[in-house]
């Protein structure tokens, strides 16, 4: 059902003139002061969703230049103050496949500190294995991500191993966090399309994901990781894990917008009750592993479009915006995102 009356943005921050040369004289205002967008219920959508950004550790890694670790520490400081409470920080891979995250170890003490400044605040890391979680625990890590496929052949491609051999690498890893009493996510990739196999059958899909569930996994994301998904095939994969008696509670999807369906398809798995959605600010990212794969769902244009629904996400667009703006200045390139990129002059972004 659908409220038909239209309300203002209220709850949201409304950002004002920066400094003196930024006028109401000099410019015409913003939509972010002009009260849009324009919030418009609907009861058959979710009255929260929890983001799970991902700009500093799926954004980054594709990043050709080396990023220094002091501006990942800023951005992932801008993130939390911009009201995001789940920011995955980085990955503790070898540095030889992910070179832009070998920092890994010098960058969780520089935030750490910030889980005080923001209770509920969560940097959850990501491990391939029992080397990496060694590293993670020791680093102060108090949650992890597992990474699987869908497929054999991205498996292979990603991790050389058989799906079934990737699962049993993550037993022990999922064991010894669980009796750290560290939680895991589990992220499975191509679960719509695989740009070696072509379509992914749902049934599939889910069999690898109960696989990880059963393993330990508190939180499974399914993962459009080269952006082919349609809603439809959104909506028929969550029924099919419904069908498997897969709580919706523990299920986040993560799109690529690769065709310019990201969107479409959250809006599809928020109609089907999910709660958890992926996403990267200023729609940085990409997959080492897949070159069709690019960037992931701008967490701006997430944001944008879940606070016209009236759905509360807890985070401030206006900061939101300025940090990707900032971060385009230190990357040395324009974001992706179409909001920032209608926001980003009038906001200020230092």
């Amino acid at each position: 059902m659908t409220n038909t009356q239209a309300t203002p943005n209220a709850g949201h921050s409304v950002p004002g003139p920066t400094d003196s040369t930024r006028t109401e004289q000099s410019r015409d205002p913003g939509a972010l002061e002009l009260g849009l967008p324009v919030v418009v219920q609907d009861a058959d959508l979710p009255a929260r969703v929890r983001i799970h950004e991902v700009g500093a550790r799926d954004g980054l890694q594709n990043e050709k230049s080396m990023v220094p670790v002091e501006v990942k520490a800023e951005f992932i400081a801008r993130l939390a103050a911009a009201g995001l409470r789940t920011v995955e920080a980085t990955s503790f891979v070898h540095p030889k496949w992910v070179p832009q995250l070998a920092d890994a170890e010098e960058l969780l003490p520089r935030i750490t500190g910030l889980r005080e400044q923001y209770p509920g605040l969560r940097l959850p890391v990501l491990v391939p294995n029992e080397r990496g979680l060694d590293r993670a625990l020791a680093g102060g890590a108090d949650e992890i991500a597992v990474f699987a496929s869908a497929t054999e052949s991205f498996a292979r491609r990603n991790l050389n191993r058989s799906m079934a051999e990737v699962m049993e690498m993550f037993r022990p890893v999922i064991t010894r966090a669980g009796e750290a009493g560290v939680p895991v996510r589990g992220y499975l990739s191509m679960c719509f399309g695989d740009p070696w196999e072509g379509p992914v059958a749902p049934e599939q899909v889910v069999a690898a994901g109960v696989r990880l569930l059963e393993l330990g996994c508190a939180e499974l994301s399914l993962g459009d990781t080269i952006g082919v998904a349609t809603a439809g095939q959104v909506t028929e994969l969550l029924a099919a894990f419904g069908r498997a008696g897969v709580p919706l509670a523990q299920l986040a999807v993560h799109f690529h917008d690769t065709y310019g369906q990201a969107l479409a398809n959250t809006l599809a798995a928020l109609r089907c009750g999910v709660t958890i959605v992926d996403s990267s600010a200023g729609g940085l990212g990409g997959c080492p592993y897949a070159k069709s794969a690019t960037g992931n769902l701008a967490t701006e244009d997430l944001v944008w479009m879940l606070h016209g629904l009236g759905i509360e996400t807890g985070v401030d667009l206006a900061a939101l915006v300025a940090t990707s703006s900032w971060l385009a200045g230190e990357l040395g390139r324009p974001s992706p995102s179409r909001a920032v990129q209608a926001l980003a002059g009038s906001i200020d972004a230092n």
